[in-house]
């Protein structure tokens, strides 16, 4: 299954896993959503992003995965992580991420709990486009008194 060169899209027991480099950021975000636009293009609602080698994400990262997680859902799946870094493991704690998007320690768990949801082939599915703070529009913001 073809993906973005920095984001292989491959499949394990069926599931389309996404395997992501040591960093996301705004740099290369958009390869991310393509990679997980391709995996979803494949026919099954539920994706793994394989983030075992990962050691940093920024908000922009964040943002692509929870917009795909919905999308997902909105399909009857999800999107799966395979994390191990500890400070990734931190921010998706601290953001809240690791109680919307399922994590897990190892690709095995994260293909093998659940099969993979398959859907129907029903036209080309189109994700909702780069908010402005994704683009790089966004200069600045205001932080809430606490």
């Amino acid at each position: 299954m073809p993906g973005p060169a920095r984001f292989p899209v491959t499949t394990i027991s069926g599931m389309p896993v996404v395997r992501v480099p040591a960093e996301i950021d705004i740099t290369n975000a958009g390869l991310l959503r393509e990679a997980l636009q391709s995996a979803a293009a494949y026919g099954h609602a539920t994706i793994v992003v394989d983030m075992s080698g990962t050691a940093f994400c920024d908000t922009v990262g964040l943002q692509v995965l929870v917009l795909a997680h919905r999308r997902a859902s909105a399909e009857g799946g999800e999107i799966r992580l395979v994390v191990r870094a500890a400070p990734l493991l931190r921010l998706f704690s601290l953001t809240g991420i690791d109680r919307v998007i399922p994590n897990f320690a190892t690709l095995n768990g994260a293909v093998s709990e659940l099969p993979a949801i398959a859907i129907r082939p029903s036209g080309r599915r189109t994700w909702p486009q780069a908010s402005a703070h994704a683009r790089g529009e966004v200069t600045g913001c205001a932080a809430s008194p606490r």
